[in-house]
């Protein structure tokens, strides 16, 4: 089946007259890439990373990496989303926004090569979420290749896996905003602090971890797979943990004994309210 849904993909892009791939260095937009490499020749394809405060390092160096290793064209483009207005605010609507200008800039692209669409690693699951930035890609008439072909984060993995890309397995990195709580302002002292414990986390052994940043950052609640809260609350572990921590500002550590959900701050969101109006 998923050979059938790559094939659909290549098809879809192949019959494009050349496309801006919006890369963010994770494994849905890298499949879409090495998908798009296939199906176009060189000078019909180019990959684009944006780069500013919320974007980790790692999703950088991961995308300029695969996109050399397939040999396709690749720009950084500067995008401050803190510079964006309302964005710090941190409203339910601020991928909405972030978003937004990533495709002004994204179509901007596009039309300086006289290509024809711009194209995102959306897959079928992501609309089951509340996401505002696919609002905002609708209205820019992004087109979202394994979306349409109803490929699933299982079916994206198990893909990379057959093309040997070094993304198969890479844990999801949503930009380092969304660990705020909404109604939380955003700082670029909170973003580095959340960067920062994150990469502690990975240094111990935890490959999806997400460190949420409340109380204006004194308080961090960690949330990693439920079969691993007993290893992080056990010592020495825990007081390790603690320690680093505290050393980074925070107040309280506390860890979430539901475990790893992601987008677990949309679950305040009342989705049929106003919030998730745009």
């Amino acid at each position: 089946m998923t050979a059938g849904k790559t094939a659909r993909v290549e098809d879809r892009i192949a019959g494009l007259d050349g496309a801006v791939v919006a890369l963010s260095g994770g494994v849905d937009s890298s499949l879409l890439l090495a998908l798009a490499a296939r199906a176009l020749p060189a000078g019909k394809l180019v990959a684009v990373t944006a780069v500013g405060s919320v974007e980790s390092e790692a999703d950088i160096e991961s995308a300029r990496s695969l996109a050399a290793g397939l040999g396709v064209a690749h720009e950084c483009i500067v995008l401050d989303s803190l510079e964006i207005p309302g964005f710090a605010d941190n409203t339910p609507l601020r991928c909405y926004l972030c978003r937004g200008q990533l495709h002004q800039a994204l179509e901007k692209i596009r039309t300086e090569r006289g290509f024809e669409a711009v194209l995102d690693g959306v897959i079928a699951e992501d609309s089951e979420d509340y996401r505002p930035g696919l609002k905002a890609a609708e209205e820019a008439g992004v087109l979202h290749p394994l979306a349409e072909a109803g490929m699933t984060k299982p079916e994206v993995r198990e893909a990379s896996r057959l093309l040997g890309l070094p993304t198969a397995e890479r844990p999801a990195s949503p930009c380092l905003a969304s660990r705020f709580p909404y109604g939380e302002k955003i700082t670029i002292e909170g973003l580095q602090t959340v960067a920062r414990a994150e990469e502690l986390l990975h240094g111990w052994d935890f490959p999806v971890v997400r460190v949420r940043h409340h109380d204006g950052g004194r308080l961090a609640r960690i949330e990693v797979p439920v079969e691993q809260v007993h290893r992080l609350c056990a010592e020495p572990l825990r007081s390790q943990v603690t320690e680093a921590f505290r050393a980074l500002g925070y107040t309280y550590v506390s860890v979430d004994l539901m475990g790893f959900r992601s987008g677990s701050l949309n679950e305040v969101l009342d989705l049929e309210g106003p919030a998730s109006q745009v």
